[in-house]
């Protein structure tokens, strides 16, 4: 079904997010990121850049990282996307509370794409060493201090994975 609106033609779609279906009007044009925070009012995602060089936006679809300011909403249709939001049940994910843990959080701006960054590489990494995390984290920025905090937090995480906690 489409709709005209804003003088562009709007498909009505249903996106997968968190686990749950929300069905949205989206131009051609729209990335995910304005989708999910506008449309869907899931506002963990952040807007940072809009050209991809922060990693604020960060989120999984079908399980890898994407940054959603770069990504078209239309080519997520009938895929798994997973938000910061996603990741919380009943006490924190993880990677949430070894960021807490660990300090890694700083202002929080950043913190979400950091956790979303890390947690597709976790999930493909069981065993990575400093080295590969600090790789694997290289698309995304803070600005508020280093990283050895940041870094310390998804080495936490892995070891707890590791040691079945």
């Amino acid at each position: 079904m489409s709709y005209t609106g804003d003088a562009m033609t709007r498909k009505l779609v249903t996106f997968k997010i968190n686990g749950s279906s929300y069905e949205t009007a989206v131009r051609e044009y729209d990335v995910l990121l304005d989708v999910v925070r506008e449309n869907l009012n899931l506002t963990g995602t952040k807007r940072g850049c809009d050209f991809g060089t922060c990693g604020c936006c960060t989120v999984l679809v079908d399980g890898r990282a994407r940054l959603s300011c770069l990504t078209l909403a239309l080519e997520c249709v009938g895929k798994e996307i997973t938000t910061i939001e996603g990741l919380k049940t009943d006490v924190l994910h993880p990677l949430q509370q070894t960021f807490a843990d660990a300090g890694g959080s700083q202002c929080g701006f950043c913190t979400q794409g950091f956790i979303m960054t890390a947690k597709a590489f976790l999930d493909e990494h069981a065993n990575p060493s400093r080295e590969e995390i600090e790789e694997a984290i290289s698309g995304n920025m803070c600005r508020c201090t280093g990283y050895i905090k940041i870094v310390d937090a998804i080495e936490m995480a892995a070891n707890d994975k590791r040691n079945g906690c």
